[in-house]
């Protein structure tokens, strides 16, 4: 039977190192290794990524019947409305899209824009002929969006890649000081709850390990009455050493992975959660809340947490760091989970859950 030859991304922004655009670049790889034309299209660009990209509006010169296009879905982008009218076999890419609540009370423009996105969600339902999820928690959201033919393919991450490359000595200079470094890397954003990753440092630096600093590592930018939130919120309960980087370039976000000495996060709501399993790849014990498709990225490494108590997570990140057994048997466990990510051929599974729609009737 023939089958499709172009397949191509549709998506808002390719932005500089955030998760959907490494996805987007990761699938593109993959596709065009698989003998498919492939090729970017967005309505913004970081000008790092000016290079990978082709302008929105030129999609128009590729879009046919004939054409498998994966969509990112995003809210109200110029991009979905481009696709939803267009001829194009589509195929919606679903990172999850944040309940609205918990940008009420600090950004309530988000939270308007994240109730319409999940509106939009069903909208795309009837026109999907495949919904894509990272994550089977993804998946399911779409399914009970209406999307009647669903799948699941995770991020297609190459983490070895990611360790094996270059780190920036400046922040080794900075942080590999000796204080325990408790690391968390993403946006600043309010379902992350950061202030609870914050209460139960203070409790740690408090009760166990003055010699501590967390490391907070992720862009802020257009989050701005979150982080003056956070940054309040450390200082009422006197924690010390609570770094906001920003946004990092590639080099130092290895860096930062390679002075941590544990991995945090208490985030509530997560589609996929790429950082985990970055610090794995750099041998860091991951602590993380059950949340979301957190335990579904663990896939029983790390330590999931059921609950948020400060004194009991500090308790245990006191114990990843002082007791030897502890630490070397959660590496154990981090480091099967990183050789059953290398056997599952990330870019195969991408291929395989696309099969449906790559297949031309006669």
């Amino acid at each position: 039977m023939p089958r499709v030859r172009r397949v191509h991304q549709l998506m808002a922004a390719l932005s500089y190192g955030d998760a959907v655009s490494n996805d987007a670049l990761a699938i593109q790889e993959h596709l065009r290794r698989a003998g498919f034309e492939s090729d970017i299209y967005a309505e913004h660009a970081h000008p790092r990524m000016a290079q990978h990209v082709r302008p929105l509006w030129r999609y128009t010169e590729v879009s046919s019947p004939e054409t498998v296009c994966i969509f990112h879905f995003s809210i109200g982008s110029g991009a979905g409305r481009l696709i939803f009218g267009a001829p194009d076999r589509l195929v919606t890419r679903y990172h999850n899209i944040t309940p609205p609540e918990y940008f009420a009370g600090f950004l309530p423009h988000l939270a308007r824009q994240c109730h319409q996105g999940r509106l939009e969600l069903r909208a795309f339902a009837g026109r999907t002929a495949l919904g894509l999820g990272v994550s089977e928690f993804n998946r399911r959201e779409l399914e009970a969006a209406g999307y009647a033919r669903t799948a699941v393919a995770p991020i297609p991450l190459d983490l070895d890649r990611l360790a094996a490359g270059q780190r920036a000595p400046v922040v080794r200079e900075v942080f590999a000081d000796g204080r325990t470094n408790v690391l968390f890397v993403g946006r600043i954003i309010p379902n992350k709850k950061i202030e609870d990753l914050i209460r139960a440092f203070a409790f740690y630096q408090a009760a166990f390990e003055p010699a501590s600093r967390l490391l907070l590592v992720g862009d802020h930018w257009g989050y701005e009455p979150y982080l003056l939130f956070l940054q309040a919120f450390a200082r009422e309960l006197g924690a010390e050493e609570v770094v906001f980087t920003g946004q990092v370039e590639d080099d130092e976000l290895r860096a930062y992975y390679s002075v941590a000495t544990v991995y945090a996060s208490l985030s509530e709501h997560e589609g996929f959660c790429v950082p985990l399993l970055e610090a794995m790849a750099f041998d860091v014990p991951v602590v993380a809340y059950d949340a979301g498709a957190v335990a579904e990225t663990l896939d029983g490494a790390g330590v999931l947490l059921q609950d948020k108590s400060p004194s009991d997570i500090a308790a245990l990140v006191h114990r990843l760091v002082r007791d030897t057994g502890l630490r070397e048997a959660v590496l154990a466990g981090q480091r099967r989970r990183m050789d059953r990510q290398r056997a599952a051929g990330p870019g195969a599974r991408l291929l395989r859950a696309l099969e449906p729609v790559l297949e031309l009737s006669t």
